[in-house]
């Protein structure tokens, strides 16, 4: 069963399902682009490693490490006098962290012509160690001679400033051609409506790639079969504003889910 909103579906945001989501996405992206840039480009998966050593109780995205408690042998006594040990200090170990993103190659050269970002909640967390990542990468790729394009399907957490500019606008896809930086394009996405072709900038003289956002999510939800995860009778996690929240729960009747 297909997802029952037209566009992006909110109950795909919950922290506990958006690592797979993206995972998808990323799959997908991939698999669309390649049938459009060849046989001058090639679309790849690559991956950001950063290390997660900055724990915080209060970041509901940040997986806690395990901590392995050891049993003492049940006949101690028999063989020497107990010995109290000191209270040892539990010390966190920093995690590595893997992050996908798509990456636009030449196929003969193999350079880096554009980089895709799907936003994670670690990326849109302030301060955390996932953050720091993203704005390094972004700043990396904004300051070289590769084009970067940004997806943002999260409502939670810190965005692009155009998101503040435009708050009634869920979601946003940003653009930064290498041609016209410092500018860039955006596409600003309401719940209410498709997700939108979105153009991938390419090396000139070639035009952008059409990447349709829309086709990647149905593609997305239904390799991952996510209708047979999803609670659509519940809220979604985080909660829609009231407005959104109402027509929200009109679909959802409409379409018999609740």
């Amino acid at each position: 069963m297909p997802s029952p909103f037209p566009g992006m579906d909110p109950y795909l945001e919950h922290p506990a399902l958006w690592p797979d989501v993206h995972h998808e996405l990323i799959s997908a992206i991939r698999e669309q682009l390649n049938q459009v840039v060849r046989p001058r480009y090639i679309a790849r998966v690559e991956e950001r490693l950063y290390l997660a050593s900055d724990y915080d109780p209060t970041d509901p995205f940040q997986r806690v490490p395990d901590v392995t408690v050891g049993l003492s042998r049940p006949d101690a006594a028999a063989t020497t006098a107990a010995i109290a040990i000191a209270e040892p200090l539990v010390v966190r170990q920093a995690e590595p962290t893997r992050e996908a993103r798509v990456e636009v190659r030449d196929a003969r050269t193999h350079e880096v012509v554009t980089v895709i970002e799907v936003l994670s909640h670690a990326n849109k967390t302030p301060g955390s160690a996932g953050r720091r990542s993203f704005l390094e990468k972004r700043d990396e790729v904004l300051a070289s001679p590769a084009h970067w394009v940004e997806i943002d399907l999260l409502r939670a957490g810190a965005g692009h400033r155009l998101r503040q500019r435009y708050p009634h606008h869920t979601y946003l896809v940003y653009s930064s051609p290498t041609d016209l930086r410092p500018d860039g394009k955006a596409w600003r996405i309401r719940l209410q409506d498709p997700l939108p072709v979105v153009g991938v900038p390419l090396r000139e003289p070639d035009p952008d790639a059409p990447l349709d956002l829309g086709r990647a999510l149905v593609l997305a939800y239904d390799r991952a079969a996510y209708d047979a995860t999803v609670d659509y009778a519940a809220e979604p996690t985080p909660p829609l504003p009231p407005d959104l929240a109402a027509w929200a729960d009109g679909l959802l009747r409409e379409k018999k889910l609740r």
